[in-house]
């Protein structure tokens, strides 16, 4: 996942958590650019309530150097528009730690000038929820890469038994057959080892069956469900 980007699943992992993610109001007066922040902003940025004075200028100083151009076009927009804005941005706390936060808010307009005089929402820290989401991720790819390289292993060795090839002269077998066949290497391995596996076959496959299945490699056939039966009429 690019945590520059904004995390929608991040958010909602952190909304459902058990323990309720750190949430702080704010309020910004676009008319002084004067910040208001509750409690649990400073904490996020890594300071002691009232232990510095909020502005724009501190906030972008602290956004990832990744992030900081997108989140200030982000603010500039809802200054101009009002409308109710979201992102999910990294920031460099007081300590010179990474965290993740999503931040929403909408404009308040001047009931005389009907212009935007002020922005409001909520930070929400999803650093812990968005750390969670990407070793999840990462663990399914992990599993999917295992799940791969089995099945490569698997056809290397069926080949090594029926051609008495070494690891990786069976390797180069899979491979040059990938290339004249255009087929992935370990779609190629999964269809090999379906094909060796599958139902009704009794003896290791000859030289010849392993050669030809080489040459025009098929996936195994995927069989019938088996067909209801019609009740008996009564």
């Amino acid at each position: 996942m690019n945590e520059s980007q904004v995390s929608e699943e991040a958010l909602e992992a952190a909304l459902a958590a058990g323990s309720r993610p750190p949430v702080g109001r704010y309020r910004l007066d676009l008319t002084t650019g004067h910040w208001a922040w509750s409690d649990e902003i400073f904490e996020m940025h890594g300071f002691a309530p009232g232990e510095i004075v909020p502005t724009t200028e501190l906030m972008l100083t602290h956004k990832h150097p990744d992030d900081r151009e997108r989140v200030d076009s982000v603010l500039k927009r809802a200054a101009r528009t009002g409308q109710p804005f979201s992102s999910v941005h990294r920031i460099v706390d007081g300590h010179g730690k990474v965290r993740t936060l999503a931040v929403t808010g909408q404009g308040r307009r001047d009931p005389d000038s009907g212009e935007v005089t002020e922005l409001f929402g909520y930070f929400i820290d999803v650093t812990d929820a968005h750390r969670e989401l990407a070793q999840r991720e990462a663990t399914v790819s992990i599993q999917a890469s295992a799940e791969r390289r089995a099945s490569i292993e698997q056809a290397k060795g069926v080949l090594m038994v029926g051609l008495g090839l070494e690891p990786d002269d069976a390797f180069d077998r899979l491979r040059v057959a990938s290339n004249l066949t255009n087929v992935p290497v370990r779609e190629l391995a999964t269809w090999l080892v379906e094909w060796f596996a599958r139902p009704g076959m009794t003896t290791f496959p000859t030289t010849d069956e392993l050669t030809a299945f080489l040459d025009a490699p098929v996936p195994a056939p995927v069989e019938d469900e088996p067909a209801a039966e019609t009740p008996a009429a009564g």
